[in-house]
């Protein structure tokens, strides 16, 4: 059996849309590899009908994002192993990089880590008004030669700086200790977190609240070989998504517990926490206030599973608390869209897109084709789409993803802000599928005062991106040498009818995101990390046109870890409540350790910040409450 999305792309990829086109110099002709792509008119359209809904609904819109990735100074690239190119197979290195978000050398700046799976990682230091400086030698955290995958920003030894923890494909996962300045040292063999294998996210958490954060690695399974190709990366089995029918290819996640100075113990059987989903992702979260944090993790092929947290040790509880879940999970947050005071948790779902033909006017739609039983491994306790699980109170939530419009088409993971500084959260989903498929949008979400989210990207201008254009070169190939690799599993070869050079152009994408004020203007930019191609540097221009209220929220804990990671935030201003876990969940593949941002709407003052710290203790601020502030709060001993 094939995987799905190699039979969409034998359904989809039917003709090439143009032959090759000259350009001026010794630039190889440009070949699109492409059909059904939505193309400008489309889009056009799209935006039109968005653009009809502005001010009609008691949401601000009236301000736009401009990508200000020239201006930035930032040049990286991100680039793809071969398996996701000219010799492609629908295999999980398609899942891409991370980008994560610190303040590497406690400048009070936020600095930009981008992973790439080839030619190394770049870190980038926040030098103000939304320019960079890449610091990536001196900082020591290329791993070069590795191909990265997930990265987490956290202060793993409570010593006051952010120190990295990056997962890899097969080449070791990395400790990195930061030393105060933003240079980092690696750590892995001493840390005991050295796990070769296929991971994917990691996520830091204080699981047995003894004041250092605990790690939890997600491992997909064993999707390649051990043939290497020419770029030396593993080649992918030819079935790789059927990978988890065959328990052979498990890999069970890793639960490591901090047993202090940055070193870590797997715990995972100890704990009872042995999970064999092929999991990309995670989050934490306590679903019914008992004050021990759960943990969920995804499954991007079956079902998800929650496990809740019994003072320090899981038992699986997902049918209790989330009895059905999406069947192909790629991304996770925790936020309270409601303003309800409670958690809800928003899942989004990759692969359930995979497997009909979808044109953009069913974009928003659950799917309606489903894999075979062989495949599903049973699916009657399955979303085949997003799933928006709304709290309603001790430990039930109800699905309500499409009755609040957060559906979409190709999603990986979502970041959540008040981009308007309304007071309710939005969320912009990283999204779209790449080569050999067609163009898909990122989705801008709009909180509509939690009644529902509307779509916004073209309305605020993050569609389309990069001024129109929605491609980008993917590779160059020799017609008249060798011509293509053989090994591929593409249903049409580029080189068919042509002979010289060319280059085959494909969509872009985005794979992750990271919503936070990148210049310090009070209003929340978006950057993102696009699949082999340069990053997005979308700056709002929201602070330029409207009078905004908000509060940014540092927390450093003492009792509790520093970071003050899985506290509860609870801001009081006028007669509303605002409430943020700071779980550093910033986007797909990534943790960062950002302030909480707090958009105040209309209020007129700011009446309480209390904090619900992890290690049980409740503190309440109500002293020097200032509006367009930052409030750093240390926990009391």
């Amino acid at each position: 059996m094939l995987h799905p999305a190699f039979l969409l792309a034998g359904q989809v990829l039917v003709v090439l849309l143009a032959a090759s086109y000259q350009q001026g110099g010794d630039k190889p002709p440009q070949v699109p590899y492409l059909s059904r792509d939505p193309g400008a008119e489309s889009l056009a359209a799209r935006k039109a009908a968005q653009m009809k809904t502005a001010g009609k609904v008691p949401v601000y819109s009236q301000f736009q994002f401009t990508d200000r990735i020239k201006e930035s100074g930032i040049t990286f690239v991100h680039r793809i192993v071969q398996d996701a190119g000219p010799a492609y197979k629908a295999i999980h290195y398609d899942h891409g990089s991370g980008l994560a978000v610190a303040d590497v050398d406690s400048d009070g700046l936020y600095d930009l880590l981008f992973l790439n799976q080839v030619g190394g990682n770049e870190l980038w230091k926040n030098l103000g008004q939304g320019m960079f400086k890449d610091i990536t030698a001196e900082a020591g955290i290329a791993a070069a030669g590795r191909i990265s995958v997930a990265a987490a920003f956290a202060d793993t030894d409570n010593d006051g700086d952010q120190d990295l923890f990056v997962t890899t494909v097969r080449g070791g996962n990395i400790l990195f200790e930061n030393d105060g300045r933003g240079r980092f040292r690696d750590v892995t063999a001493s840390a005991g977190l050295g796990f070769t294998g296929h991971s994917s996210g990691a996520v830091f958490f204080d699981f047995n609240r003894d004041g250092r954060l605990d790690l939890f690695v997600c491992n997909v399974g064993r999707y390649t070989t051990d043939q290497r190709g020419p770029d030396g990366a593993y080649v992918g089995v030819r079935d790789a998504f059927l990978g988890h029918t065959h328990a052979d290819r498990t890999e069970f996640s890793i639960l490591y517990r901090n047993e202090g100075q940055n070193r870590f113990r797997d715990v995972s059987a100890e704990a009872g926490l042995r999970h064999a989903g092929w999991s990309g992702d995670a989050t934490f979260t306590d679903v019914d206030g008992s004050g021990w944090p759960g943990l969920y993790v995804l499954n991007m092929q079956g079902d998800d599973r929650f496990y809740a947290n019994n003072q320090g040790r899981f038992r699986d509880s997902t049918e209790t608390h989330f009895p059905k879940t999406p069947w192909g999970s790629m991304g996770i947050k925790v936020l309270d869209f409601d303003n309800d005071g409670a958690l809800d948790v928003f899942v989004t779902d990759m692969h359930s897109d995979m497997w009909e033909d979808v044109g953009p006017g069913r974009e928003k739609t659950k799917s309606r084709k489903t894999p075979p039983d062989e495949v599903l491994q049973g699916g009657a306790n399955n979303i085949f789409g997003n799933a928006l699980f709304r709290n309603r109170g001790q430990g039930k939530f109800e699905e309500v993803s499409d009755r609040r419009g957060v559906e979409n088409y190709w999603p990986w993971g979502p970041s959540v802000g008040d981009i308007n500084a309304d007071g309710w959260q939005d969320i912009f989903i990283a999204s779209s599928m790449n080569f050999p498929f067609r163009y898909g949008i990122n989705s801008m979400l709009l909180n509509n005062q939690g009644r529902g989210f509307l779509d916004s990207e073209f309305l605020l201008g993050i569609e389309p991106r990069r001024d129109g254009r929605t491609t980008t070169p993917w590779f160059d190939v020799d017609c008249s040498g060798e011509g293509f690799p053989r090994n591929n599993l593409l249903p049409l070869n580029p080189c068919q009818g042509r002979t010289g050079r060319i280059t085959v152009t494909a969509p872009l994408g985005s794979r992750s995101a990271a919503i936070f004020d990148l210049d310090n203007d009070g209003d929340l930019d978006i950057v993102t990390s696009d699949f082999h191609s340069e990053p997005q540097i979308l700056i709002s221009d929201l602070a330029a046109r409207k009078s905004i209220r908000w509060l940014k929220v540092v927390l450093e804990g003492r009792a509790s870890n520093r970071d003050g990671r899985g506290a509860l935030v609870r801001v009081r201003a006028g007669r509303r409540l605002f409430v943020q876990q700071n779980d550093g969940k910033s986007g797909y593949l990534a943790q960062s350790a950002l302030p909480l941002y707090f958009g105040l709407g209309e209020a007129p003052r700011i009446d309480q910040v209390e904090v619900l710290w992890p290690s049980g203790r409740k503190q309440v601020v109500t002293q020097h409450l200032r509006m367009n502030t930052t409030l750093r709060i240390q926990e009391p001993q």
